[in-house]
């Protein structure tokens, strides 16, 4: 028998009031609903219960609080941490809950928590409309919309947060609770960056945003050996760009796909990623410098629907790898920086592994520092290590290498980090990520919403801390 979980909590005070599927250890559909994004999270919960609307959540959440059992929720299953599940205790999965309704006329959009990316795209796509996501189309909505929000179409629209119009939450006591501009205004605050603290998110409404169907997207790829000269450029090119280019760098080894010629795959490559969310005529234009500059060895860029650029990441990002990341935001990318890049990318243990670098700017730039908990605004990058590999066996060396290259890069990146593209570093790193009065101030609203920390299973912020 598994030691790590305790014999199944009395369900009969959750049956009456269930309509979902309660899922249990030895059931035929347990290990797949257990397992989520990151191979290296294994866990055994004793329940977990799949929501389909937002009764089913309540339910859950007064079931756990009788129970005592500990609480994950999980949207997508994304997060690096494994925060969607855990040991001998309640998941409330929210995966069935997919609805999206989209208002072309006033351009919003209202979508439950348990769609992913590709999902919300695919329905408002339909009408040449999105708003920031994740650069993966399996990510959960939820978890992203909370920690931040960083895609493609930041630099034009912001993060994900500088467009969330209202959110619907299942409080600490399963009660109900909305939040908007004008009402529950400071939860409003808290919940645009502040992760899933202070309730389960059951619904977001967005602001959407002409895009597409067609934008001008893929990869210039390079030999790993101009990466120092083409950062370099990148940078200067960068700091001219329209708001409508965004995209970046990363270093990478050339799959054994198709459409990589033989003698390259295998090798290491640096891409600069690009996304022009506007007129495809004016993103060529608007690259055209540095390819001229620095002819790429492969030209991947065309037009191609929003929707593909959206799954461009997918497959060098497959669940059930071992994943470990490291990720800070760059107040400057001084040629110092860039050596540190370049030496820890010629170093990188894995053909799987990724080292991206995304520029910041533009309409991220425009909202104010406080006006989320999120930040610092001003930013010129935010730099993703993803160490991914098959064999569990090998953590050593990878978790080792993404240490030893987020050390290297603190002279430049400070302590402020964006918390979704990190594992879980403890309390002390939450709070240096938020910074002290961000901090302060998410503790109190933490302490108003779940003073008990029902919800801890997250990056987690103390009650009243």
């Amino acid at each position: 028998m598994d030691q790590r979980y305790t014999p199944g909590p009395d369900l009969r005070e959750l049956d009456g009031s269930f309509r979902g599927e309660l899922i249990r250890p030895g059931e035929a559909a347990y290990e797949d609903a257990r397992r989520v994004f990151n191979g290296m999270i294994d866990r055994r919960p004793a329940l977990i219960a799949r929501c389909t609307g937002v009764a089913d959540v309540v339910a859950a959440v007064i079931f756990a609080r009788a129970s005592g059992l500990e609480v994950a929720v999980r949207g997508g299953g994304h997060s690096v941490s494994g925060y969607g599940t855990c040991d001998g205790g309640l998941v409330i999965d929210l995966s069935p809950m997919k609805g999206v309704w989209v208002n072309p006329g006033e351009r919003r959009a209202r979508a439950q928590a348990g769609l992913t990316w590709g999902e919300f795209d695919r329905e408002t796509q339909l009408f040449g409309l999105a708003v920031t996501g994740g650069r993966v189309s399996g990510t959960g909505i939820s978890g992203l919309t909370l920690g931040g929000g960083s895609g493609w179409l930041e630099r034009r629209l912001g993060f994900t947060v500088d467009n969330l119009l209202s959110v619907e939450m299942v409080t600490a006591e399963g009660g109900l609770v909305r939040a908007t501009e004008e009402e529950n205004e400071e939860l409003f605050w808290g919940v645009r960056g502040g992760g899933g603290n202070f309730g389960i998110a059951t619904s977001f409404e967005f602001a959407l945003h002409p895009v597409g169907p067609l934008v001008l997207g893929g990869m210039l790829l390079y030999p790993a050996e101009q990466a120092p000269g083409l950062l370099r450029f990148y940078r200067e090119f960068m700091r001219g760009a329209p708001d409508e280019l965004g995209g970046g760098c990363a270093f990478l080894t050339a799959p054994p796909e198709p459409f990589i010629p033989e003698h390259v795959r295998g090798t290491k490559l640096i891409a600069v990623i690009v996304c022009y969310a506007g007129g495809v005529e004016e993103g060529e234009a608007a690259i055209q410098p540095l390819k001229k500059h620095l002819p790429p060895a492969m030209d991947m860029v065309r037009p191609m629907p929003y929707t593909e650029l959206q799954t461009l990441l997918d497959a060098a990002n497959p669940p059930g790898m071992q994943h470990y990341w490291k990720a800070g935001f760059l107040d400057e990318l001084p040629d110092e920086a860039i050596d540190v890049l370049v030496e820890h990318a010629g170093r990188m243990a894995s053909p799987l592994t990724v080292l991206a670098l995304f520029p910041m700017g533009g309409a991220i730039s425009r909202v104010g520092e406080d006006e989320t908990p999120l930040g610092p605004r001003g930013a010129a990058y935010n730099y993703h290590a993803l160490a991914q590999w098959a064999e569990p066996s090998e953590a050593g060396r990878h978790v080792g290498w993404a240490g030893e290259l987020e050390a290297a890069l603190r002279p430049w990146t400070g302590e402020r980090t964006y918390l979704n593209f990190i594992g879980d570093e403890g309390e002390e790193r939450v709070r240096t990520g938020y910074g002290p009065e961000k901090y302060r101030r998410l503790a109190g609203l933490k302490k108003r919403y779940d003073p008990d920390n029902l919800f801890h299973l997250n990056q987690n912020i103390r009650p009243g801390a």
